[in-house]
């Protein structure tokens, strides 16, 4: 077998490796794009979104005593500078 064989083969087979790879990301994005009307149509997203605002607040920062982080870092500076 020649070079030039051998770099036809190998060119071959990467064309059709990546023509098997695109084309399972179109199924992959068409099977999405119908589990996205399915769940639409039977109203399954509108329910969980309900679910989600009524949940807990969304930062946990929030909930968090910002004078403690606050001082933590600056601690954290100052063992840093003093090394």
């Amino acid at each position: 077998m020649t070079i030039n064989e051998m770099l036809g083969q190998s060119g071959l087979l990467t064309l059709l490796g990546m023509c098997v790879v695109f084309s399972f990301i179109i199924i992959l994005i068409i099977s999405m794009k119908l589990l996205q009307v399915i769940v639409h149509a039977t109203k399954l997203d509108k329910k969980d979104a309900a679910e989600t605002t009524s949940s807990a607040p969304a930062t946990p920062a929030a909930t968090a005593d910002n004078g403690a982080i606050v001082a933590a870092i600056a601690a954290a500076i100052k063992m840093k500078d003093n090394k």
